[in-house]
């Protein structure tokens, strides 16, 4: 599905995507489920016309042909888009805003459709063991009322949260792949090894619509292909290690659900009769292929992960309009929280919208599963197409035959996936396929209505919404080395021959030892000491040996530097120079850096710098003089310069163990509420790593409140990056609020330089 379902699928994984098993674990729900009730559809088209014999090989491998396609086609989709919004950020690249407005009103319908479906599909399963659920009264069959029944039931189960669904659901996903692993050994241990049989009289006019139509019913198995590159963002590892993992979880999922078509697809049309209204024709295969009390137990298994499927579609609704509602798409109404601080009204309104079509339309899944597929596969083109024009664009720059194959193969998909759109709507026009003319342009408009009323919204509120719609991710989920790279392996000490300055050498030497550091001594003669003596140049060259002498004797690697001229032009050309990683000082001491975080000269050097600065400013406390760096105290404010800063806090928290105090301060009280949810869901990823982390969303000052907070909460270091969105840093010179916070905190500070996010990375759909 679309990227916007990336976080509803994300709230099961709590930690990062260790290897593919997990991801597919994670993600592969929907496509794995689906041979549990694309069979019958199918079967009851051909069998019933009398043309199995002659279409249903055909039929079948065309679904391989096209689930081959495709997931090549992903791969690429995989490597292009690594912060988790898959197809839908490769279309908005490609085409721009309106394929993101599409995608967005198509996920509406489809989160719909999947609890439809799947709840359909749930009772079938539960009629299959207790056929008087077929029986009715006053006209309304008792299948009907329990549908209804258990869809209230999965939305209340959802609106307590995310926890809680979990826990009522499990790993269903596990349970089904095992399920269709026995059928697969079943089969060919009952009936021996048998691949489908390609008729070619499938292929001509007399029989040609059967085989086109089988092919559109069976399609419904590749609905949830797009979650494995919304999963891209949580694995572990590079970029290029996210993206091979993600595609073998694709592999794992999608290799399971051909095999099971190609297998015991044919072991369905040979034990089942699709007529038989009272029992489906995957159950049926069950009884006659699995030993008592095993397909009781499948049947078990089929109602849980359907029951699941439906559960996670209701929280993929909940965080669309969380999204939708932050960027003001839709009344603010509809995105309200509840006690469990999830949104529940969508999900009430999905239920209610679900129980009218199952009173008015009936619970069969085959009435609901081709539209569902439309939608898909209106997605699944765009993507194609999507993908088939980078790759033309790629091949034009720079050809060679590996990305003409890789442009063939795209294109293949598009028109693969673009054939069964248009092949799919020809047969179910009719039978619902019209609706997406319907609700597509209501949705469009009803998206720019609102825009148009509540106005474009606030930085804080735009980012907040991308984040909770999934096209946004943190820089700590979106980075492409591997957490063991991002550290302090060369750290940079100014010192000037005094006392004064050298209180920052304990620090580097802490962090020297934890990180297995070099450091760099320099000393900067300043632009009024360039013409002074060489004695001065020799005395303080002797200075620095003896320095590095002695950090040397713990077994720390140390050299030294001597640089002359304009302080904050000597120290960040050294930094560039010896690619430091962090630089510690005090500051004051050195000739000129008791300026240093005073006008042009603070300026300069904050500017200049693409280096962290750990700042110490010795008083008379000695909690000014070091840090354990046990409790670090982060200033962040809802943007994303501000988050530049946490790479570094969890370098820290990893190494010391220490714990995560996440600030924001309000710039008014209306804004509370919006900095209060944008700081709990930077804790929550935070903790779901393996971090201690909590939020803290307080005061009305923002130098005054960071000053407080860390003295009531004894931080051993404040973190903040150079400049944010606050009202102090658009009205003033660059590292204002730093130079009030740095002359009067009780602990170091860290500062970290504002870095330009790579827009390859940085976003997936800016616009809903």
């Amino acid at each position: 599905m679309d990227g916007l379902q990336r976080a509803a699928r994300l709230t099961s994984v709590s930690h990062k995507l260790a290897n593919a098993f997990e991801g597919a674990l994670a993600g592969g729900g929907d496509p794995a489920t689906s041979p549990l009730y694309v069979f019958g559809p199918f079967l009851k088209l051909i069998v019933v016309a009398g043309v199995a014999h002659v279409t249903f090989g055909a039929s079948v491998w065309l679904v391989v042909l096209t689930v081959t396609m495709v997931s090549a086609m992903y791969r690429q989709v995989m490597t292009w888009v690594v912060d988790g919004s898959g197809g839908s950020g490769l279309s908005e690249e490609e085409f721009g805003s309106w394929a993101v407005k599409a995608n967005a009103g198509i996920t509406f319908i489809e989160y719909t459709l999947t609890f439809l479906v799947s709840m359909a599909a749930l009772v079938t399963f539960i009629a299959d063991r207790f056929p008087v659920l077929d029986q009715g009264f006053l006209g309304v069959q008792y299948r009907t009322v329990v549908a209804i029944a258990l869809s209230v039931l999965t939305g209340w189960i959802v609106n307590r949260g995310p926890r809680t669904a979990a826990r009522m659901f499990g790993p269903a996903t596990l349970a089904v792949l095992i399920l269709l692993w026995t059928m697969i050994v079943a089969t060919v241990w009952r009936l021996g090894f048998h691949l489908p049989a390609v008729d070619l009289r499938a292929f001509t006019p007399q029989y040609l619509n059967f085989t086109l139509g089988g092919y559109a019913r069976i399609l419904a198995l590749m609905t949830g292909i797009e979650i494995f590159a919304n999963l891209v963002a949580a694995y572990e590892g590079t970029a290029k290690q996210k993206s091979r993992r993600a595609f073998s979880s694709l592999l794992l999922i999608m290799g399971t659900t051909v095999v099971t078509m190609l297998i015991v697809g044919p072991a369905v049309l040979q034990l089942s009769d699709p007529a038989d209204p009272q029992v489906s024709v995957f159950t049926q295969t069950m009884d006659r292929l699995l030993p008592a009390p095993l397909p009781y137990l499948g049947t078990l298994i089929g109602i849980i992960v359907l029951a699941s499927a439906a559960a996670a579609s209701a929280q993929g609704l909940q965080n669309l309009a969380l999204g939708l509602r932050y960027r003001h798409y839709i009344p603010a109404l509809l995105g309200e929280r509840n006690e469990f601080d999830v949104a529940d009204k969508p999900v009430w309104l999905e239920v209610a919208l679900v129980a009218f079509c199952f009173v008015a339309v009936g619970t069969s899944e085959d009435t609901y599963l081709t539209v569902y597929a439309a939608g898909v596969f209106i997605l699944l083109s765009i993507t194609g197409w999507a993908a088939t024009k980078r790759l033309a664009r790629e091949w034009r720059a720079t050809p060679s035959r590996g990305r003409l194959a890789g442009l063939a193969g795209a294109a293949t998909a598009a028109a693969l996936t673009s054939t069964a759109t248009v092949i799919v709507f020809a047969e179910r026009f009719l039978e619902g396929a019209w609706t997406y003319f319907f609700f597509l342009p209501v949705l469009y408009l009803a998206f720019g209505h609102f825009r148009s009323r509540l106005g474009e919204p606030k930085p804080l509120e735009n980012h907040l919404g991308r984040l909770f719609a999934g096209q946004y991710l943190l820089p700590f989920q979106r980075e492409n080395r591997p957490e063991d790279e991002t550290s302090f392996r060369r750290i940079l000490v100014p010192l000037d021959g005094t006392a004064f300055a050298e209180h920052s050498l304990p620090l580097a030497e802490l962090l020297g030892h934890k990180y297995q550091s070099s450091l760099t001594l320099v000393t900067v003669r300043a632009d009024a000491d360039v013409h002074g003596s060489s004695r001065d140049k020799g005395r303080l060259d002797a200075y620095l040996d003896h320095v590095a002498w002695r950090l040397g004797q713990s077994r720390l690697p140390v050299d030294t530097a001597h640089r002359s001229g304009p302080v904050a032009a000597a120290i960040s050309g050294l930094a560039r120079e010896v690619n430091a990683d962090l630089i510690v000082m005090s500051t004051h001491g050195m000739p000129g850096l008791d300026r240093l975080y005073a006008g042009d000269v603070a300026n300069k050097l904050i500017r200049a710098l693409h280096t962290p600065l750990l700042l110490l400013r010795p008083t008379p406390r000695w909690q000014s003089r070091t840090s354990r760096f046990k409790k670090l105290l982060v200033c962040l404010d809802g943007s994303e310069a501000a988050e530049t800063v946490l790479r570094h806090a969890r370098s820290l928290a990893r190494a010391f163990d220490a714990e995560l105090v996440l600030l924001s301060v309000p710039e008014a009280e209306a804004e509370h509420a919006s900095l209060h949810t944008y700081l709990e869901s930077v804790a929550a990823a935070l903790r779901g790593q393996g971090y201690r982390a909590r939020s803290l969303v307080t005061g009305s000052g923002a130098v005054r409140t960071v000053l407080e907070v860390s003295r009531s909460e004894d931080v051993d270091l404040i973190m903040m990056t150079t400049h944010g969105r606050g009202r102090l840093e658009r009205h003033a010179s660059v590292g204002s609020v730093t130079d009030l916070v740095i002359d009067a905190a009780n602990s170091p500070v860290f500062l970290a330089p504002i870095q330009p996010v790579p827009e390859a990375a940085a976003v997936g759909p800016r616009s809903a």
